[in-house]
């Protein structure tokens, strides 16, 4: 119960600093509904997200991700492996209705981790190689570490409400991208803290605040998120 307690506590502590550093034309809304599922009687499966991601709340397109790859199961353990693609069209900040695109493979390992009764934690490790319009091919690598906690269930189930943490750190593969331009082998940050609900024991919805940070600045975002497996 006391490390529920300091996590509710660092959960209040996070969402006030965020209402106090950020002006509320600088908090942008993502906008997300993930699913997975697996074939019957087989180690494969598919899963996959779609994010639609504003510069404000509402209206400004930041970025429309869509993507999806086949999972599979190695036999004996709890890890997932997937092979996916995605398609991603990125807008400008402002009035301006310009948009690039970019195309994205990606290898991804997920490898979940219980600690106790309640703490459900997760490593997701990513390898992507990216087609970005107008720049030379590129990579990154990926490591998210994910930790859900549920406050009155001991499980992810229906009527749980949880909270909800992750932390993923981005590192580029190349630094020079074409067209004389380069970038830093550290790409960003992203953490973010949050709350759900377990609808079902298959669908759950979450609510929070995500702060991404480069080398150059930082943002605030407000996520929704709906969670279905079937």
């Amino acid at each position: 119960m006391k490390k529920i307690t300091t996590l509710l506590l660092l959960f209040a502590i996070s969402i006030k600093a965020y209402s106090q550093n950020t002006k509320q034309d600088d908090v942008g809304a993502w906008y997300m509904y993930f699913y997975s599922t697996k074939f019957k009687d087989s180690r494969f499966g598919i899963q996959g997200d779609v994010q639609y991601r504003n510069f404000n709340l509402g209206g400004d397109l930041e970025q429309l991700l869509l993507r999806s790859g086949i999972t599979y199961n190695p036999k004996d353990t709890n890890v997932t492996l997937t092979l996916g693609i995605a398609n991603i069209t990125s807008g400008v900040l402002g009035e301006n209705n310009d948009t690039s695109s970019e195309t994205r493979i990606y290898q991804e390992a997920l490898l979940p981790q219980k600690v106790g009764e309640r703490f459900y934690f997760s490593h997701r490790f990513r390898y992507e190689q990216r087609f970005v319009e107008n720049q030379d091919f590129r990579t990154r690598f990926r490591y998210n570490l994910f930790l859900n906690v549920p406050l009155n269930k001991k499980a992810l189930m229906k009527d749980a409400v949880y909270i909800a943490l992750y932390n993923e750190l981005f590192i580029n593969g190349e630094k020079n991208i074409g067209n004389n331009k380069t970038v830093g082998v550290f790409d960003r940050n992203r953490f973010y803290a949050g709350l759900g609900y377990g609808i079902t024991d298959k669908v759950r919805v979450q609510v929070g605040f995500m702060n991404q940070s480069t080398e150059n600045n930082g943002k605030d975002q407000l996520q929704l998120s709906l969670h279905h497996s079937f």
